[in-house]
């Protein structure tokens, strides 16, 4: 989520301010229990990467907004409002999305040209993910395994994974919001509106293995293609489908698929998300795929539920 300064005007004056904000957000996440994967404070703005339990992030919001409106317009004699309306929230696929906005977020500092290596910028997550932060407001844990399970080599690869994004601009992939609301794709939204109506979800019990056997016969790709540990578009390609596929039929996660191809959750994801956008804009490939998840759903021994909490 974003938040920004009224009429563009600056929320943060010096660091007494910035020490004030994260202080209050501190205290509402023990209070409130949600985790936090990213975040920077601007000048006039600030981002969140949030994920919330069960208290909703507008009861969060209204909360640390209000206290710190009010902390700001006490110590500099101002009225009214600090904030420029309401915050922005926008609902993403945590499983495809979450490193690239971790990413997107830690250079927000970069791009505005208040640093030129975000380790220099000391009011954002970037530092706690690199092993130097000075507090544990950052939940680091999911994000750093997706690169290794050594924690070392988790951080090595972390930072050299934010240090590609250097010297790129705002990432439209990112942040092709559906509906004003939504990160993700076509299953995501209706998975999670569908989730609003009901309290369990159906997937189909069927392994990984299973549907890249299926995605193989129907796309040409020999499935040793899609193993083979070389690098190769075409079972790049094949692989991303077969994620695609295993997280909108059967609920896997793309960690999992990517352990399954002895592959890299962040390069499995990157492939998911690029997938996700050649369905957007070839009518023919999603009747393809639509043929090849109904397939996929008669091999189906059983169906299961997931009940959301």
């Amino acid at each position: 989520m974003i938040s920004r300064g009224n009429q563009k005007q600056k929320i943060f004056l010096d660091e007494k301010d910035l020490k004030t904000f994260l202080s209050y957000f501190s205290e509402y996440k023990v209070r409130y229990s949600f985790h936090l994967y990213a975040y920077v404070l601007m000048p006039n703005h600030f981002h969140l990467l949030v994920e919330v339990g069960e208290i909703p992030l507008s009861k969060i919001m209204q909360s640390l907004l209000f206290r710190y409106t009010r902390y700001f317009n006490r110590r500099y004699g101002k009225v009214g409002h600090l904030f420029q309306g309401r915050y922005r929230g926008i609902l993403c696929d945590r499983d495809v999305y979450l490193l690239g906005l971790v990413r997107y977020i830690h250079l927000n500092p970069v791009r505005g040209r208040l640093v030129s290596d975000p380790e220099e910028y000391r009011w954002s997550g970037h530092l706690s993910y690199l092993g130097r932060g000075k507090d544990d407001l950052v939940d680091e844990g999911l994000v750093l395994e997706q690169f290794s399970r050594d924690s070392f080599v988790a951080r090595r690869k972390y930072r050299a994974f934010v240090l590609e994004g250097v010297g790129g601009h705002h990432e439209e992939r990112y942040y092709g919001v559906r509906d004003q609301r939504y990160l993700g794709e076509e299953s995501f939204i209706e998975r999670v509106e569908e989730e609003a109506k009901v309290s369990e979800e159906r997937f189909y019990d069927l392994t990984v293995d299973l549907i890249a056997r299926e995605v193989s016969k129907a796309i040409g790709i020999p499935l040793e293609r899609l193993y083979s540990l070389t690098r190769g578009r075409q079972g790049a390609y094949g692989r991303s489908v077969v994620a695609y596929l295993a997280r909108a039929v059967s609920g896997h996660l793309v960690k999992d698929v990517a352990g399954h191809f002895g592959r890299s959750p962040m390069t499995m994801s990157r492939a998911v998300v690029k997938f996700e956008e050649s369905l957007r804009n070839d009518r023919k490939l999603r009747q393809r795929i639509e043929m090849i998840r109904g397939a996929l759903i008669k091999k189906a021994k059983r169906k299961y539920n997931i009940t959301i909490a």
